[in-house]
């Protein structure tokens, strides 16, 4: 009994071990694809996570959000290059083109078994609560929670982060703005939560974000 325990925890770690291989293999391919956009990732799937503990989430669903963080972009890679590298604003149906980037991360993730939770957060991670998002529309709680979290800390880094049409915001500015679409765009509770956890390392944020520029 006691070796069929050791043989199942054995299979078990080595699942792990291959998990954790994809996932590495795949953010490499991110920051092949666009070095800052790996950086992004990183970050979003540390404050991802803290605030996935803050809502006490198991482990395994800790994970699936880290995970789902580390490769919310890998759809990217089905977009245009001149469109995701463009110097100004994208056009309606550039705009259209990209955003097809979370079925395209999904239809890449979903395929691998350990994978198949973190596909759909990935998928998701554009979804509005007033049902305004996409790729589905979908209101409130129909948003998967680990969906929502991605989508509060992705705005968040996105606002901070400079692009070739402008400079990134300040993190009280960036701050302030997640407020303010709380309850429409967010999850309100979540922005509490990150918004709470934020600003006491307002400090810490800003020189993340210099030294990634």
């Amino acid at each position: 009994m006691r070796g069929g325990r050791m043989q199942v925890k054995r299979l078990e770690q080595r699942l792990a071990e291959c998990e954790n291989a994809v996932v590495c293999s795949l953010s490499m391919l991110l920051d092949l694809k666009d070095l800052n956009t790996g950086l992004h990732a990183t970050r979003l799937a540390e404050w991802a996570v803290r605030v996935g503990e803050l809502l006490d989430l198991s482990p395994r669903e800790l994970r699936d959000i880290e995970n789902a963080s580390l490769l919310h972009d890998i759809g990217k890679i089905g977009v245009a290059e001149e469109i995701l590298k463009k110097p100004g604003r994208l056009t309606r149906e550039e705009y259209e083109a990209v955003k097809k980037h979370a079925e395209f991360g999904w239809a890449i993730l979903r395929k691998i078994p350990s994978l198949e939770d973190a596909s759909l957060l990935v998928l998701h991670h554009h979804e509005r609560v007033d049902g305004r998002g996409y790729p589905s529309g979908l209101v409130g709680e129909q948003i998967p929670l680990g969906a929502r979290i991605v989508a509060v800390v992705d705005a968040f880094d996105a606002m901070l982060s400079s692009r070739s049409y402008r400079d990134g915001l300040g993190v009280t500015e960036s701050l302030r703005r997640l407020e303010e679409s709380a309850g429409t765009q967010f999850d309100a509770r979540i922005v509490k939560l990150f918004v709470r956890l934020a600003r006491g390392e307002v400090e810490e944020i800003s020189s993340l974000t210099q030294s990634a520029a």
